[in-house]
């Protein structure tokens, strides 16, 4: 029995997160699905503010996914995907960074929730906080754009870091999003990076493994509990 759990719902983009990282790794680990558990006891044990994900390691329990994957890299086998290098270092931080405070609440806060899960549970998405999102939306995409214009492979170099993993789930979502089918065919540099990230093996087997999409019933807090305002 793997002594690695993940914790999480299998539409979270952080749980995906690390399902890569540990798939890249070679990691052993069980899926602990959270879906009917988000807002019980049992859930605020495993992490203080009922989000996901959380890994079980051992006797040890870590919340937050850049703690992590951090963690992971670190004491687990399997190949490093933490540059060596002090400034090829930093460039990853500062993408996982750009990932947290740019990508993520926009291109899913904003746009996939609007679009994608509120309307599967029967709830209306709200425009006007789609077209808030969009501008800053762009500006992320001209900065990964740029970052990639010297012909790189991944977002720091010639190889993979976990900066690629943070930058995969939140692009492959809003790929699936109207507005990033319109907006994407925009940034080919992205484009070719995120299908050079389909087709990376451990990527492809994740991916493979996922269970079919269904509509995530837990969301319907999310309305009143911390979905963006409008305006």
């Amino acid at each position: 029995m793997s002594s690695v759990t993940l914790f999480g719902f299998p539409r979270s983009t952080y749980v995906k997160i690390v399902g890569l990282v540990l798939t890249e790794k070679g990691v052993d680990y069980r899926f602990h699905d959270t879906e009917t558990e988000m807002y019980d006891a049992v859930h605020l044990q495993r992490h203080p503010f009922r989000r996901v994900p959380a890994l079980l390691h051992g006797d040890f329990m870590l919340y937050e996914t850049s703690a992590i994957v951090a963690y992971v890299d670190e004491v687990l086998d399997g190949p490093k995907l933490t540059p060596q290098d002090p400034r090829q270092r930093a460039r990853m931080n500062q993408w996982i960074s750009n990932v947290n405070a740019y990508f993520y609440p926009y291109m899913i806060y904003h746009v996939t929730h609007e679009r994608l899960v509120y309307p599967e549970l029967g709830i209306p998405g709200n425009d006007a906080i789609v077209a808030r999102a969009m501008p800053h939306i762009r500006e992320a995409l001209e900065a990964m754009q740029h970052e990639l214009a010297d012909g790189r492979p991944f977002i720091v170099g010639e190889a993979i870091t976990l900066a690629d993993f943070f930058l995969y789930p939140s692009l492959f979502a809003f790929a699936l999003a109207p507005e990033g089918k319109q907006l994407l065919p925009e940034f080919p540099r992205v484009q070719a990076w995120q299908k050079r990230m389909d087709a990376w093996p451990s990527v492809a087997r994740f991916n493979a493994a996922q269970p079919p999409r269904r509509p995530i019933e837990h969301a319907r807090h999310w309305v009143t509990s911390h979905r963006p305002a409008a305006a």
